[in-house]
């Protein structure tokens, strides 16, 4: 005998509360893990400096000590505003006005979180400590001569090697950091402002890219989760929230591209192709690509946004950097340091709880329902982005740290929100909200 539909909605709804259980025990899993394994096996010394003893280590990069600012009161504000109000904004306000306030609540939700740690702790000292691409801006004078001998300065242990970041990814990602500096805008503040705005436009490009190859009702409904990400404690700041919004608009530009004017498409190649240029990992949102022109079959968009990305490589590579020879380059680099004391069976599953943490407790019921429409182009987008992800983990070659590296696959992953039922949309958007809100109150994270 057929389910009534009260109890169906019931049955689903347990279901979900379940999987975003699963998501917090996967959490709970986690840091309960560090407590076991990181006396005995070393999971990497420093790695987790400063955290309390009496409250054992977090599988995330930080220091745990609670702390308040005037900037939690604001935090706060935000999120009830959005949970109150956003849901029901996004489904009312003019498409092109839904998409301006989701960029601007994503923009003042980023910030408020960062200055929870303070202005320099927060924003403006995140990308000037050594090891970071800020504080290596001023030994850069000739760009050519950067791009001829980067590759020649990656490994570790020589006189003149590059710093941690700047040699863990490709040219492009510093590159950001030295143009901004030509045109007045140096200095770690402006950085760290440049990285949030970035950052913030996955807010625009999710919704236009669901919006155009899914329904615009799935796009609004995403609006207020990409306000409240979680991941944004990551976003404000670090450079890979700007890898985050520049993936994010590419994506959007060749979907755009697939399904309208093949101009769009055209812009899309030169940012996807760039994006490769900020951080090696980034050849894997490849898939999100492939999930758009599987949807729209599109062919002339792909090979045009191809030529593009092919340009960018070619340029580079006629400037003296090849991205195959960084990319071997960084693998021993890696393994030369704390890669080779972090054990691959605790972080082949400890990641995704770190990447749980940055997509929110929203991520268990939502792939869920995802699974069970995955012929929805929604859930093809989605897809890609998982499949990006166990890509990554499974290589070994991202072992800890994933809260801030995998943020260009958690926005797409996120978006998978919108398969839940609007009636419980608030309640899973508190939840995201308190995931990261707790996060940046409780650990001062670090990079």
């Amino acid at each position: 005998m057929a389910l009534s539909p009260v109890r169906t909605r019931a049955r689903a709804h347990r279901a979900d509360l379940i999987a975003g259980g699963a998501v917090v025990l996967l959490v709970a899993a986690a840091v309960a893990g560090c407590l076991w394994w990181n006396p005995g096996r070393q999971i990497g010394p420093g790695a987790f400096a400063g955290a309390n003893p009496r409250f054992g280590e977090w599988p995330i990069l930080g220091t745990y000590l609670p702390h308040v600012a005037p900037a939690t009161v604001s935090t706060i504000l935000i999120a009830l505003a959005v949970v109150l109000y956003g849901p029901s904004l996004a489904q009312r306000l003019p498409w092109r006005y839904a998409l301006a306030s989701a960029y601007g609540g994503a923009v003042a939700w980023t910030f408020s979180l960062a200055l929870i740690d303070g202005w320099q702790a927060g924003i403006a000292g995140r990308l000037t400590v050594s090891g970071e691409y800020v504080a290596e801006v001023p030994a850069i004078t000739d760009i050519g001569t950067m791009l001829r001998t980067f590759s020649s300065r990656i490994l570790d242990f020589q006189r003149d090697s590059w710093p941690t970041h700047v040699s863990g990814h490709p040219p492009g990602a510093t590159l950001v950091f030295v143009w901004l500096d030509r045109i007045g805008l140096g200095g770690g503040g402006a950085a760290g402002v440049v990285c949030i705005l970035a950052g913030a436009l996955a807010a625009v490009a999710v919704p236009v890219t669901i919006s155009v190859l899914g329904t615009r009702d799935q796009a609004r409904a995403v609006l207020p989760f990409l306000v409240l990400f979680p991941g944004a404690v990551w976003v404000g700041v670090s450079a890979d929230g700007l890898f985050a919004g520049v993936t994010a608009t590419g994506i959007a530009l060749l979907a755009l591209g697939a399904t309208g004017r093949l101009a769009w498409a055209v812009a899309a190649g030169p940012v996807l192709g760039f994006s490769i240029f900020l951080s090696y990992g980034l050849v894997l949102i490849g898939a999100v690509a492939v999930a758009v022109v599987v949807l729209t079959r599109r062919w002339a968009a792909a090979g045009v946004a191809a030529a593009g990305a092919l340009a960018v490589v070619a340029v580079f590579a006629a400037a003296g950097f090849w991205w195959f020879d960084g990319y071997h380059l960084v693998v021993e680099r890696y393994h030369q340091g704390i890669a080779a004391k972090r054990p691959y069976d605790y972080w082949v599953w400890a990641d995704p709880a770190c990447f749980a943490l940055a997509t929110g407790p929203v991520v268990g019921p939502g792939l869920r329902r995802a699974a069970m429409r995955w012929r929805a182009p929604l859930a093809v987008l989605v897809a890609g982005a998982a499949v990006a992800v166990a890509a990554s983990d499974l290589s070994g070659l991202s072992k800890a740290e994933v809260e801030r590296i995998w943020l260009p696959f958690a926005v797409w992953v996120v978006a998978a929100a919108a398969f839940l039922p609007a009636r419980s949309r608030r309640w899973w958007l508190a939840a995201q909200a308190a995931t990261a809100l707790l996060v940046n109150s409780l650990v001062i994270t670090a990079w």
